[in-house]
């Protein structure tokens, strides 16, 4: 028996015992207000504010440094102005991402008003790609894809951001994100990603609920999404890699094998192989869509991590919009009659497993990495691979590679589908169990096996992480374009 896959099932069973029949759990109604039309066009939150102050303010809060220690794993962003470094956190990382931006550079996420001012402080590889880069941080990014074209894409990001007006050039997430400013519907305004992934999948958007509109509004970037790159390595789209997954099922199988598909999808160039890549960022809808126990339920992302709140005299949906765990687990008793104390230990467990497994994952995957950094020296010096050999480890080595990857950048660490977090990772286990196995093979072949010890060198890949003394800093000075700005 799987004794990792069998861990994983029994704390799903756990979560599902503490629940108050979750599938007949109701949702807290908020109290109705009276629908006033906001201007079409509008973007500035404070003007919608004037109309929908309570929600406004609310809103205002994911400026604010989060409550400390009250997440195990996700710090984000505290009071004393500490941001948490994932790259010193967990090291293989930086080897696997070296040559990347995110392999300079790679933090916890801070709140939505943060978004665009994060790109401006983090170390300029990381906004390399171009004015794609803007696609989920400003609202004004539908715009700017209509009016640029082609030109969105590839434009350097500083060019773009300078096309927004002054005052909302650091805006990030706002309410025109997801409010229909003539009656606060929830809809789509990433038609050109999402809209086009849901089309690509069939869902019928006609009959499309309120409930699933409460997570649809979140996936819009709180997905992965792939950037084509044309033979000059510049950005020319963006897409979710969806293609051939179904509502409820998009599988990490179907993303792998899309961004393998095609080598435009390769992003970067891994620098200990020297492999082209994809990338894979913040999957959490595709996570937990994909059959877990609270999507199986119909719960939502907005009734966990914006439940109702009473705030100014009114029961509103919570706009600061964080993790349970910082809000004392108050969206969970809606659902759930367990102590809350139990439910954090519960919550915590899951969290510790799949770290555990994480490491084992990631630490396999650098091991093949570095095996591979050695082959290609061999060859360098005239040693014979067997290539079958090697091309059947590349494929299990990449194989491996993305699913840590998904599971490092996915924000719950496992709690939103625990049973598929360990699936994804003991399989990311067995590729590069496979991938070790193959290459030690061809060295051996080759009359030149590797020790039996692998020396990582991560302290060479932590000491050497990008730009960052090429920061750009907030207050600098952000120049427009020739061209008029909208």
């Amino acid at each position: 028996m799987n004794l990792t896959r069998c861990s994983g099932t029994m704390i799903s069973i756990l979560a599902a015992a503490s629940a108050l029949a979750l599938s007949g759990c109701s949702r807290e109604k908020t109290e109705p207000s009276i629908k006033v039309r906001v201007p079409e066009g509008v973007i500035d939150p404070a003007a919608w504010g004037k109309i929908y102050p309570v929600e406004f303010e609310s809103w205002k809060k994911t400026d604010l440094p989060e409550p400390p220690g009250k997440s195990r794993y996700k710090r984000g962003f505290d009071a004393d102005r500490i941001t948490y470094d994932k790259l010193s956190e967990f090291p293989f990382l930086a080897l696997l991402l070296h040559g990347w931006g995110m392999g300079s550079e790679y933090n916890e996420p801070k709140g939505h008003a943060r978004m665009v001012r994060d790109q401006l402080e983090v170390d300029p590889t990381r906004v390399k790609a171009g004015g794609v880069c803007l696609t989920c941080k400003t609202p004004y990014a539908p715009k700017l894809q209509k009016e640029m074209g082609a030109d969105y894409y590839n434009t350097p990001f500083r060019e773009v951001l300078a096309r927004i007006p002054e005052d909302h050039r650091t805006l990030g997430v706002a309410c025109s994100d997801c409010h229909d400013p003539r009656d606060m519907t929830l809809k789509i305004s990433r038609e050109l990603t999402l809209g086009s992934a849901l089309n690509e999948m069939g869902v019928n958007r006609a009959k499309l609920t309120h409930q699933e509109m409460r997570s649809l509004v979140c996936a819009q970037c709180h997905v992965t999404y792939t950037i084509p790159k044309d033979k000059q390595m510049n950005s020319v789209g963006l897409f979710f890699p969806w293609q051939g997954s179904t509502w409820g099922k998009i599988t990490i199988e179907k993303i792998i094998k899309k961004i393998r598909s095609d080598p435009a999808y390769g992003e970067w160039t891994q620098s200990v192989t020297g492999f082209k890549l994809g990338f894979i960022r913040h999957p959490e809808f595709e996570f937990f869509s994909n059959n877990s126990l609270h999507w199986n339920a119909r719960a939502t992302c907005g009734d966990c991590h914006m439940p109702v709140t009473q705030e100014g005299g009114r029961k509103i949906t919570d706009h600061r919009i964080m993790s349970p765990l910082k809000n004392d687990l108050k969206a969970c008793e809606k659902c759930h009659i367990a102590r809350i104390e139990w439910l954090r230990e519960q919550v915590y467990a899951i969290q510790d497993r799949t770290i555990d497994s994480f490491i084992r994952a990631g630490y396999a995957t650098a091991t093949v990495a570095k095996l591979f950094e050695m082959v290609h020296r061999k060859q360098a010096r005239g040693t014979k691979i067997d290539m079958a050999l090697y091309e059947e480890a590349k494929a299990h080595y990449e194989e491996a590679f993305y699913r840590v990857i998904f599971i490092g950048a996915e924000n719950s660490v496992g709690f939103h589908n625990p049973v598929e977090a360990q699936r994804i990772l003991t399989d990311a286990a067995g590729h590069a169990g496979k991938a070790e196995a193959l290459l030690r093979q061809a060295l051996i072949v080759a009359r030149a096996p590797a020790p039996a010890t692998v020396n990582l060198q991560l302290k060479m890949y932590l000491d050497n992480r990008g730009e960052l003394k090429l920061r750009f800093k907030p207050e600098q000075e952000i120049k427009p374009p020739t061209s008029s700005s909208p």
